[in-house]
């Protein structure tokens, strides 16, 4: 009924790393004993490096890339833009400034680099900035006064398109006095709310008006609209003749009322002209997903990504479909896999379409012929590819994971994959990591279950271990075979790890990801469940050391277990709630609410009492938890936590209240990223490990 399998990934995948450098470098010389490794410790979280966005040059020599860094001793975080050759040679540091820069972008002719930065200028807020490949320091290339989020340049070199929306009027004028000796600074202007969903976590209170598309001419540097207000847009790309724009866009008065995006074209030679909607969805059979549509090297069609509808939206599985850019009835392709997609591209000739696949702890590139047909996958081998860029002449340049080592880039070619960037490489040499391996088993329901287990480097089959289940957010992702840092701790800690892909995960098809609708906390508890029965009667995990933890959905999962089920011994629940009905209007759900669950004076109270178990049940709960969360978090607010601290501390169950200042949903602060970690670590080892001596590795 179950089985373990294990998968060598870490050895595998670095092996063939370090032999593909080993060879491009020094001559051969007599082997030399292996280094001995060590664990991993708290303080080496902010010593890896985030390697992103990789962007292929005109003449496919090079790839540009953002990678992103810590100073601790700042408590900052810094990106800055790097350059890798594409034989893997070279790696170049292009910008070293205080301020982060992202989007590194080539201009068509390959002379520039642009990026977007908030670096001081002429002009407040970001702006892109111009690196001349021949030398010299950046230059700050526009000087817009709106928030511009994304650029993209024209075929031709001589225009830029801005995804910019009006800035916030919340915001302090430039020229308003800070204040100092004798002068009051002026009071904030009230902030006035007049549209349905008006909050978002990071972004506030969503006071300014949507993002609109603009034309940067290169030569005048003059800016002018090229969508009306009122169309609010996304994701635009150039047509291959620089002639249309296309672009994913929502409009009409109940168009904030349901995440809806309908892909777009619009003459991109007369700023004003009228856009055409090339899909219909009307926001509750379904909708276009938010990413980038894609043009065929003719210009004749575009490819794009369905989703599954509005009510569905948190389950989304996103489909492959096209569309000609003349109009007519989109076409889905690869109607047989029943897998999410992401990243679609037509290939040189236009014959098929490139893409990424969400499978069952994988993610890999696939093709499907651009008239229909059969899926082909291109890699076989491990890990998990998350982005992909495609050059002029075809090369590919992929970011790729493992269990065992951190992002990089690599180019791909003829299935094979050879890295370019090797920022972690040293970091991971020093470290004596915990195997991954998979699982699967059943439910007591008959669902089938798949998850991963981590164990400790110094495993030893037979023996029974502190266990943690560790719970992923979403719902709608998947735990797959990619470093992570939060898993390899635990495991240096001496814990084994389990992660659990519930019903409600990516990865198993639409039907698995949506079976969870407008009952959240049941059978996803079902599946956690059985995953620790089974590593239980397996003899890897100690019965009566049981730990079990998660951020965001993975904290509300927390809440709903531990009120289900005693044998946990120690919890932590972070940004979670257990009583949803409470956040109406509070976090930035709103869509989901009325959509999913229905308002409750139109629906009744029962379905809200049924998703809200956990809170209404808490006198259940044994379990000591600690609780987390952000102070300023408009995705999952504190108070959902709050609430369920208050109701363990008015019964008496050991729990305890964390709140990390001026920070959202995800913890961004360096040292608070470390001290969650410590506290974790602290927490369990108190309930399951208490006269062990602590966590040598914790230091």
């Amino acid at each position: 009924m179950t089985r373990r399998i294990t998968i060598p990934l870490v050895a595998a995948w670095l092996a063939s790393a370090l032999l593909w450098t080993w060879a491009q470098g020094a001559p051969q010389t007599t082997p030399q004993t292996p280094p001995t490794r060590r664990l991993l410790k708290v303080n080496d979280m902010h010593r890896f490096h985030d390697v992103r966005d990789p962007q292929i040059s005109p003449d496919g020599n090079w790839v540009a890339y953002s990678l992103s860094t810590v100073d601790a001793a700042v408590d900052k975080g810094d990106t800055d833009i790097w350059m890798a050759a594409w034989d893997g040679s070279r790696q170049i540091r292009m910008t070293s400034s205080p301020e982060s820069e992202n989007a590194p972008r080539w201009s068509p002719d390959g002379k520039y680099l642009a990026f977007l930065s908030g670096r001081p200028g002429k002009a407040k807020g970001s702006q892109v900035w111009l690196l001349d490949r021949t030398g010299g320091e950046a230059q700050q290339f526009t000087d817009v006064k709106g928030r511009l989020s994304a650029y993209d340049w024209s075929p031709d070199g001589k225009r830029l398109l801005l995804v910019m929306a009006d800035r916030d009027p919340n915001e302090p004028d430039e020229e308003r006095p800070a204040g100092g000796a004798g002068v009051a600074a002026k009071a904030p202007k009230p902030i006035v709310i007049d549209r349905y969903k008006f909050k978002q976590d990071v972004q506030g209170y969503l006071t300014q008006k949507p993002p609109r598309l603009y034309l940067f001419d290169v030569a005048s540097k003059k800016t002018e609209a090229l969508t009306a207000e009122g169309l609010e847009v996304a994701s635009p790309t150039w047509s291959p003749d620089g002639q249309q724009v296309a672009f994913l866009g929502k409009e009409g008065k109940d168009a904030e009322r349901y995440n809806t995006w309908n892909v777009y074209v619009v003459a991109a030679g007369a700023p004003g002209a009228t856009p055409r909607r090339l899909t219909a969805y009307d926001g509750i059979h379904a909708s276009a997903s938010r990413a980038k549509p894609e043009w065929s090297p003719d210009g004749t069609r575009l490819v794009y990504l369905q989703s599954s509808g509005a009510k569905d939206n948190a389950y989304n599985m996103n489909r492959l479909a096209v569309v000609a850019a003349a109009g007519g009835q989109p076409k889905l392709l690869a109607e047989k896999l029943d897998r999410g997609v992401s990243a679609p591209r037509f290939s040189r000739d236009g014959a098929s379409i490139l893409f990424l696949v969400a499978d069952d702890r994988w993610e890999y590139p696939a093709t499907v012929p651009a008239a229909g047909g059969e899926v082909e996958r291109v890699t076989k081998g491990p890990g998990v590819i998350s982005s992909l860029e495609l050059g002029r002449d075809g090369r590919m340049a992929v970011l790729a994971s493992s269990d065992g080592a951190p992002a990089e880039i690599f180019r791909l070619e003829n299935t094979t994959l050879h890295p370019l960037t090797h920022h972690n490489d040293a970091l991971v040499g020093e470290l004596k990591l915990g195997a991954t391996e998979e699982f699967s088993c059943k439910a007591k329901d008959g669902n089938e279950v798949h998850g991963l287990i981590i164990e400790p480097p110094d495993y030893q089959p037979g023996h029974r271990y502190p266990t943690l289940l560790r719970i992923h957010g979403g719902p709608n992702g998947q735990d797959a075979h990619s470093f992570a840092f939060e898993r390899q701790i635990f495991a240096a800690n001496g814990y084994v790890v389990v992660v659990v892909n519930y019903r409600g995960s990516s990865g198993r098809g639409e039907k698995y990801q949506t079976a969870i609708a407008a009952d959240w906390g049941d059978k996803e508890v079902i599946d956690l469940q059985a995953a620790m029965d089974y590593v239980v009667a397996a003899g890897i995990a100690d019965p009566n050391r049981l730990g079990v933890g998660g951020w965001s959905y993975g904290g509300i999962l927390t809440d709903a277990i531990i009120a289900k089920d005693h044998r946990f011994k120690a919890a932590t629940s972070g940004a979670g709630t257990a009583f949803p009905i409470a956040l109406y209007g509070v976090d930035q759900y709103v869509m989901q609410y009325d959509e999913e669950i229905g308002p409750p004076w139109k629906v009744g109270i029962e379905p809200w009492m049924r998703i809200s178990y956990a809170f209404m049940h808490a006198d259940q709960i044994t379990t000591p938890t600690l609780f987390m969360g952000g102070e300023k978090d408009f995705n999952v607010p504190l108070a959902g936590g709050e609430e369920m601290y208050q109701a363990l501390a008015s019964l008496g169950v050991p729990a305890q209240l964390v709140v990390y200042p001026n920070s959202f949903h995800g913890i961004t602060r360096p040292s608070y990223q470390t001290d969650r970690i410590e506290r974790y670590l602290a927490w369990y080892g108190k309930y399951l490990k208490a006269g062990e001596g602590g966590t040598a590795a914790a230091q």
